[in-house]
């Protein structure tokens, strides 16, 4: 009896024992699943946030293209304009004419474009000038203080012969003034004889 009593009390000693570290291993097993999914993988941490898979918009503003400068006027007036060659230096130097000069450039742009179709521009000496391909120059423009000067080259061969007198023997004048009536049916007729004329080499 006695051995069999000494036998037991042993046994549900080893048995406490194992639960005890049963126990204390599924504990740690528990901290350790608890650690992990806490702790990112490398891989894991070298992958970008997904917010970052796109570039942000730019905060900057963008800015309005610079306004180009206007034209200085030189004396009388006269709009400086760089030399070139086409229809914008002329829309610019006749977007330049001060005050009521600027209407009356562009009725005489409009009226020359209109009597000869495929006319040819230019800007030089801060005049514009109109002329024919092949033929050379037959017209200019220039602002002067109190009117605007249409230059004629080959103005004595023009019928009539415009009013305006010059030191060149070819050359003839229109003067025009602010309160000038512009007859435009005589400036298309002097402007039509002049494209059909050789013109000025420049």
């Amino acid at each position: 009896m006695a051995n069999k009593t000494s036998k037991k009390p042993a046994k549900v000693a080893k048995k406490a024992a194992t639960k005890r570290v049963t126990a204390k291993a599924a504990k740690q097993r528990k901290t350790a699943t608890r650690s992990s999914a806490r702790k990112p993988t490398k891989a894991a941490a070298k992958k970008p946030p997904a917010h970052h898979a796109m570039p942000k918009a730019s905060a900057t503003k963008t800015k309005s293209p610079a306004v180009a400068a206007k034209p200085a006027l030189l004396s009388g007036g006269n709009p400086q304009i760089a030399k070139d060659y086409g229809d914008a230096p002329v829309q610019a130097y006749i977007a330049a004419m001060p005050g009521w000069k600027r209407d009356v450039g562009l009725r005489l742009d409009a009226l020359i474009v209109r009597t000869v179709p495929g006319v040819h521009k230019a800007v030089k000496w801060n005049s514009p000038l109109y002329g024919v391909e092949g033929q050379g120059w037959f017209l200019s423009i220039h602002c002067f203080t109190k009117y605007i000067k249409v230059a004629f080259f080959r103005g004595m061969s023009l019928r009539p012969v415009p009013p305006g007198e010059s030191k060149s023997k070819d050359t003839r004048y229109l003067d025009i003034h602010e309160d000038d009536p512009l007859d435009e049916a005589q400036l298309a007729a002097w402007v039509k004889q002049a494209s059909q004329l050789p013109g000025e080499r420049m």
